[in-house]
């Protein structure tokens, strides 16, 4: 089946029928749909077609087969009960904002221990026609559905670089999913060059490990960060502190930037617990040279207390929100 991963073109889903009553019904089905030219490809009980042709199968199960017996996919991805693929028709319109790149983004700024900004995170954003948002959870929720996480990914990331030339030399944090990414030298090799092609020093920009503790491949993480580091490329761990995984992982690939999850973060100066996972993580990431970056500030009182302790930068609504321009 052709990848949909890599290019949004009409998604082809892949049914898989099963069940006593089913079976004896698929070569009529299989004809039905190939005498309809619905059906793509098929082997033993899986076929495959278009979306586009989909609802008619829909129609057809409904009335004439058990439908709990069938199951579908896309892209590889674990099969579902065929009773959740609305959830993936209902949520086509994501395809016209990855093709159009219908997305901008917001600068939020990281400050250094004298509170000047050393860098912004660039965060993706989804304006409407009428000029309200979607939520970024909606966005990539609507993705993941579809198998355009890839797409996505790729087009936030595209994004946030040709706005990281407007920084003026200051570092760019830029989010990326590596469980998104098939193989960095195809995948990333759009990303860097562009870079090139705007004239961007490498160094000027840090690609964000996001959903650190849903990462699961390590040796695959490896292998997206040593590209990112090959090119001159830094890179930055979120969301540490989810546990002993991370403190592995932060040990492991030894990244530029350590940012300490906001949840261990705000109330921190009145909260021995948080204080304590605070310092273990800031004593590993002076371990492996990481700079300690605490994220997630709303409270002055915070702010010192991790400031006193040792981290060196520091990010949060206390030091501004995202906005649609850099300070």
């Amino acid at each position: 089946m052709e990848c949909n991963n890599c290019q949004v073109n009409e998604l082809k889903i892949e049914f898989k029928v099963e069940g006593d009553s089913n079976i004896p019904l698929l070569a009529g089905v299989l004809e039905h749909l190939k005498r309809r030219d619905i059906l793509v490809d098929a082997k033993g009980n899986t076929f495959i077609v278009k979306e586009s042709d989909v609802r008619d199968f829909i129609d057809f199960s409904h009335d004439h087969m058990d439908a709990s017996q069938i199951t579908y996919r896309i892209s590889k991805q674990p099969w579902e009960p065929m009773e959740k693929i609305d959830e993936v028709l209902d949520v086509k319109w994501i395809d016209e904002v990855i093709k159009k790149q219908l997305m901008i983004c917001h600068y939020q700024p990281i400050v250094d221990i004298e509170e000047q900004v050393f860098a912004y995170e660039l965060l993706a954003r989804f304006p409407k026609e009428d000029g309200s948002m979607i939520y970024p959870n909606e966005i990539f929720s609507a993705a993941k559905a579809r198998g355009r996480l890839y797409s996505l990914d790729r087009a936030c990331r595209m994004t946030a670089v040709k706005h990281a030339t407007s920084l003026k030399g200051k570092k760019a944090f830029i989010n990326f999913i590596p469980t998104s990414i098939y193989s960095p030298e195809f995948c990333l090799k759009s990303t860097t060059a562009l870079a090139e092609e705007l004239g961007i020093d490498p160094v000027q920009l840090v690609f964000e490990v996001v959903e650190t503790e849903k990462v699961e491949d390590i040796e695959h993480l490896k292998k997206i960060l040593a590209f990112y580091k090959e090119k001159g490329f830094e890179y930055a761990l979120d969301d540490v502190g989810e546990g002993y995984s991370t403190m592995e992982m932060l040990a492991d690939i030894k990244p530029n930037y350590m940012k300490l999850d906001m949840k261990y973060v705000q109330g921190i100066s009145n909260d021995l617990n948080k204080q304590a996972v605070a310092q273990k993580f800031l004593e590993k990431a002076v371990e492996v040279g990481s700079i300690p970056l605490a994220e997630g500030i709303e409270e002055r009182e915070d702010f010192e207390w991790l400031k006193e302790t040792g981290y060196k930068l520091f990010q949060g609504y206390y030091f501004g929100k995202p906005v649609a321009a850099p300070i």
